[in-house]
C-alpha cells in the first residue's frame, strides 16, 4: 500500500499503520500476510465472524439477483426479514435502516411524533449519562457522553440526563413535556456498565405511570450479544421502541428501529431513506438471524462468555474487575495503561478495544471457539506483563 494512499480518507480515528485485506471467522490479516485475532469485530459488528460462510452465500445469492429495488417499492427480501424481525421480538411494525444512528433517529422521530398526537406536543425524551446512541446531530444530543452536547453548537434541545441505573432519578426528571425514557439495556461505550437487577422493569412500570414510551437502545446488545436474542429479554420486558443495528447485518450496514402498535404512528413521507429496505442488506439479516436463532446457539455464546470472564479473571492483579453479560465484556486494570496494553497486544496479533483509559472491551463473534478465547487470554496476559 502506497504511503500517500492514507493521505485521502479524513483522519477522524487514530489506527495503526497495517492495511487489513483479509478475513475469516475470529481472524484478520493485513498486507504483509501478519495474523490477528480479532476480539473487537468492527465494534461487535461482524455477529458470525468475519465472511462466515452463511452470510456470503446468503449474499452472493442476493447479488445476483436483486441488490436494490428502490424504496418505491415492495421487495420480498425485506418484507420477509420485516415479518421475522416482528416475530422474534413481538414489536410488529417494522423499519428497515442502514446505521444504529439513523435507527436510533427514527426513535427520536417517532417519539416527538407519538407525543405531538397523544401527549399534547410532549417532546423531551430523557436519556443518562454516558449513554452512547450515534453520531447524528439528534443522537449526540441524546448521547451522555461529556462534552458532546457542545461539539457542533447549537446543540438540539429535548434531551434531558439522569444517572444510568438511578430509577429515583428518572422519576425525578419527568416533566410535563417529556414524551419517552430512552436507554441501552447495558452501556457498552462507557465500557459496558451493567445496571442494577430489575432497572428496566423498573422503567417499565414508571412509563406506564406516567403514560411515556420505553425505548431500549439494542444496536451493541442486540442480536445474540448478551446471550439472549435481545437484552432487555434477561429482565423480562416489554418494551414500545426497540433499536438494532452492529450485528444484524453481520458486517453488512443494516439496522432497524421496531414498534409496537400503540407507539408505530409515522405516516407517509415521515420516515425513509435511499437505501431503507434494500434487497442486499435484508438478505444479510436473514441469514445471521437464521444462525443465531437456531437451537443451542444462544446457550452457546452464554458458554463462552463464561469462559472469557473466567479467562480474564485468571490474570490476576491487573485486572481488577471483569464485568459484562454473554459476549459483551470488559476488563478494568489496575491503572490507566488500556490503550498501551491494547497497543502491545496489537504488536503480539490481537485486537482488542481501549474502551475507557482503564478498560479494555472483548467483543468477540458469537460463535467464537474455546481455543480462540484461551489464545487471547494467553496473549493478553503476556501484554499485561510487558
Amino acid at each position: 500500500m502506497q504511503s500517500d494512499s492514507f493521505e485521502h480518507l479524513m483522519n477522524l480515528v487514530a489506527k495503526p499503520g497495517a492495511v487489513m485485506v483479509r478475513g475469516e471467522g475470529a481472524f484478520m490479516w493485513d498486507a504483509s500476510g501478519k495474523r490477528y485475532l480479532d476480539f473487537v469485530q468492527g465494534w461487535a459488528v461482524n455477529a458470525l465472524g468475519h465472511c462466515p460462510p452463511e452470510l456470503a452465500r446468503a449474499l452472493s445469492r442476493q447479488a445476483t439477483t436483486l441488490i436494490s429495488a428502490s424504496p418505491a417499492y415492495h421487495n420480498a427480501t425485506a418484507l420477509e426479514l420485516g415479518a421475522r424481525l416482528a416475530h422474534v421480538s413481538g414489536l410488529p411494525k417494522v423499519f428497515l435502516a442502514s446505521t444504529g444512528a439513523e435507527a436510533n433517529e427514527g426513535a427520536i422521530k417517532l417519539a416527538r411524533k407519538w407525543g405531538k398526537l397523544h401527549r399534547g406536543g410532549a417532546f423531551e425524551i430523557i436519556t443518562t449519562v454516558n449513554g452512547f446512541h450515534g453520531r447524528t446531530l439528534a443522537t449526540m444530543a441524546a448521547t451522555g457522553k461529556p462534552g458532546w452536547d457542545a461539539m457542533f453548537p447549537p446543540a438540539m434541545p429535548g434531551f434531558v440526563k439522569v444517572p444510568y441505573g438511578d430509577r429515583a432519578a428518572m422519576e425525578s426528571a419527568i416533566g410535563p413535556n417529556t414524551v419517552a425514557v430512552m436507554v441501552e439495556p447495558i452501556q457498552g461505550e462507557a465500557g459496558v456498565v451493567l445496571p442494577p437487577d430489575g432497572y428496566l422493569r423498573s422503567l417499565r412500570a414508571l412509563a406506564d405511570d406516567h403514560g411515556l414510551l420505553l425505548i431500549v437502545d439494542e444496536v451493541q446488545t442486540g442480536v445474540g450479544r448478551t446471550g439472549r436474542l435481545f437484552a432487555h429479554q434477561h429482565d423480562a420486558v416489554t418494551v414500545d421502541v426497540m433499536t438494532l443495528g452492529k450485528g444484524l447485518g453481520g458486517g453488512v450496514p443494516l439496522a432497524a428501529l421496531l414498534a409496537s402498535e400503540r407507539a408505530s404512528c409515522f405516516e407517509r413521507g415521515e420516515q425513509g431513506g435511499t437505501f431503507v429496505g434494500n434487497a442486499f442488506t435484508a438478505a444479510a439479516g436473514l441469514a445471521v438471524l437464521a444462525v443465531v436463532t437456531r437451537e443451542g446457539f444462544l446457550e452457546r455464546v452464554v458458554q463462552s462468555g463464561t469462559r472469557l470472564s473466567d479467562g480474564l479473571r485468571s490474570l490476576g492483579a491487573s485486572i481488577t474487575e471483569v464485568r459484562g453479560r454473554g459476549l459483551l465484556v470488559a476488563a478494568r486494570l489496575d491503572a490507566a495503561r488500556a490503550e498501551r496494553v491494547r497497543d502491545i497486544a496489537f504488536d503480539q496479533g490481537l485486537l482488542i478495544n481501549a474502551v475507557r483509559p482503564d478498560t479494555l472491551r472483548f467483543m468477540p463473534p458469537l460463535n467464537v471457539r474455546d481455543a480462540e478465547i484461551d489464545e487471547m487470554v494467553g496473549i493478553l496476559g503476556r501484554a499485561l506483563a510487558m
